[in-house]
Order: C-alpha cells, then sequence, then structure tokens
C-alpha cells in the first residue's frame, strides 16, 4: 500500500506549475558542511521524488559532496520558484545507497538525455582544468553506467514554505516527528 503524500508536497507540484518550463522549477540549493566545517551550498537539479517524503538528485561522487555527505548527512535543500512566488527549504538527511537506491540508480540513468548521460565521462569536476581534458557531448543509453554516477536520495524530515506573494507572507512548517501537521510561523 502506498504511503500516503505529505501534505507540503502538492504546494512544492502547484508552485512548480506555476514556473511553467522555467529551469527555476527545477533548480534547487543543496547546503552540506566542508570537511573542514565551513558550509557549502551548490545548485543541483530536481529528479523527482523517491518516495512521498524522499527527493532524488543526481551527482558526480568525485565531487567534494561525496565525503561531505559521507561525514554528515544531514542537508537542507532551498527550492526558490520567483514565478510562484514561493519558497521551499526541505531539511534532512542522505540515506546512503541500498538495493532500492541501485535500481532507481539504473533507472535515472536511462531517463537522462544523451547529452546529461555526457557529463559523467567529463574529468573529475573541481580539479585544475588541463589542455588535455576531453569533454563528451553525447553518451547512449547502452553505455556503462560509471561507478562516479551517484543517486542521492534524502530523506525530509522537515520542510518549511515561506509564501512571498501575500502580505504579510505567509510562512508554514511541517514536521515528519509531528506527523506532517502545519504549523504557522511569524514570517
Amino acid at each position: 500500500m502506498a504511503l500516503p503524500l505529505p501534505p507540503w508536497r502538492p504546494l512544492i507540484r502547484a508552485a512548480q506549475q506555476r514556473e511553467g518550463r522555467s529551469p527555476a522549477a527545477r533548480w534547487l540549493q543543496l547546503a552540506t558542511v566542508a570537511l573542514d566545517g565551513t558550509p557549502r551550498v551548490r545548485t543541483l537539479v530536481f529528479r523527482g521524488w523517491g518516495g512521498p517524503d524522499q527527493v532524488d538528485l543526481l551527482t558526480d561522487a568525485r565531487s567534494a559532496k561525496a565525503p561531505e555527505l559521507e561525514r554528515q548527512p544531514a542537508v537542507e535543500l532551498c527550492w526558490l520558484m520567483p514565478k510562484a512566488k514561493q519558497q521551499f527549504r526541505l531539511r534532512g538527511r542522505w540515506q546512503p545507497g541500498s538495493e532500492v537506491v541501485a535500481a532507481e540508480r539504473q533507472r535515472h540513468w536511462q531517463q537522462l538525455s544523451s547529452s546529461g548521460r555526457a557529463l559523467w565521462a567529463w574529468p573529475a569536476p573541481g580539479r585544475p582544468w588541463l589542455p588535455s581534458d576531453c569533454f563528451v557531448e553525447e553518451l547512449p543509453a547502452e553505455a556503462a553506467i560509471p561507478e562516479h554516477f551517484q543517486l542521492l536520495r534524502l530523506q525530509i524530515e522537515r520542510v518549511e514554505q515561506l509564501d512571498l506573494g501575500q502580505h504579510p507572507h505567509l510562512r508554514l512548517s511541517w514536521c515528519r516527528e509531528q506527523q506532517w501537521r502545519p504549523l504557522r510561523l511569524r514570517p
């Protein structure tokens, strides 16, 4: 039996729909803690829901995110949808691989465009640029999945919505341990 959707999921979907075809509907920022204890934020592409309260993202395991998440799996996502005038902050934890995640990793690989798959054939990110670097433009679906192609499945534990279209702004919060009951907060 499928679990019911948390009440914040339809709000995110409605905001995405108001964004239309804008890339902002899929771009979100991931905050992690670097190995030296300082904060890091980067933009990732929303790849779908792994469950009612699980977000799927993709990353290159050769990037700095991988050791950061292994050391500190707690993260926060900030998803600003400017046309919809909505901001969602989703706090949770990275869920390391399992058989389910392995199968989902394969599905996500197949769903990428050939140019999207090509990114994982590029040299390791964040390293110095070399004149010999080769940047593949396309990679077919039947290409082997690189080891560093990583599915980040995040288990969401808390969500905050800030509706910037109202005055005063509407701010709501939901916590998993509170069975996702809404709590109105001061903006």
